[in-house]
């Protein structure tokens, strides 16, 4: 049975190298994270619910709430439950006259629609397992275990490579990432012609490179 794990959003950041947006998902009472490339329009979404902020129209995933509101169902979660080929999968659980539907979406729709909902965040183990960050702790953990246990001498290059590749992406991926939230660059846009425009082209929801 797939095991969920909530999150929270921990911010939402822009790439240095790309200016492509990255939200970051912590887990719940533990130091790991899951980093998620998403569109400018959804990361400005994002940024504008958490930060509370007023807009003169409703926003595409205020009208897709509302709307559901309207038809009698209720957002009960919203899971990120694979995967696939570097592209992350997601799920809207609904509530509609005591039965639960899961409806297919993206992250980033599921992120918006969650922080405006504020229903929970849940995660797939598995995905945390595979693309999850630990700073320094999981780091230093597998050099200890290269140094420490004696290995034959083709296992341990072998091991030794592999922690030199994590550790050298790791050091890329924070040289790579603005520490400070999308919402301090050159302001939210709030305006209608602003905020729905940003979304063509866009390779969305993919982890880290």
């Amino acid at each position: 049975m797939t095991r969920m794990v909530e999150v929270v959003i921990d911010s939402v950041r822009v790439s240095l190298t790309n200016q492509q947006r990255i939200v970051m998902l912590r887990e719940s009472g533990r130091e790991r994270y899951l980093p998620i490339w998403i569109g400018p329009y959804e990361a400005e979404a994002i940024t504008i619910s958490l930060q509370e902020i007023e807009v003169a129209r409703p926003q595409t995933h205020d009208l897709l709430l509302q709307s559901l509101t309207k038809l009698g169902a209720r957002l009960i979660r919203v899971e990120v439950v694979s995967l696939k080929k570097d592209v992350f999968y997601g799920n809207l659980v609904l509530e509609l006259d005591g039965k639960l539907y899961d409806v297919d979406a993206r992250p980033s729709d599921s992120i918006a629609l969650a922080v405006r909902a504020h229903v929970p965040i849940l995660v797939n183990s598995e995905i945390l397992r595979e693309a999850g960050l630990t700073p320094e702790v999981d780091i230093q953990a597998e050099v200890l275990d290269v140094e420490d246990e004696p290995t034959p001498e083709a296992e341990s290059d072998m091991e030794s490579e592999e922690t030199s590749k994590r550790l050298s992406l790791f050091e890329e991926f924070l040289q790579n990432v603005n520490l400070d939230d999308v919402a301090g660059d050159s302001g939210t846009q709030e305006d209608d012609s602003a905020a729905g425009e940003g979304n063509q082209g866009n390779q969305d929801d993919k982890p880290r490179s």
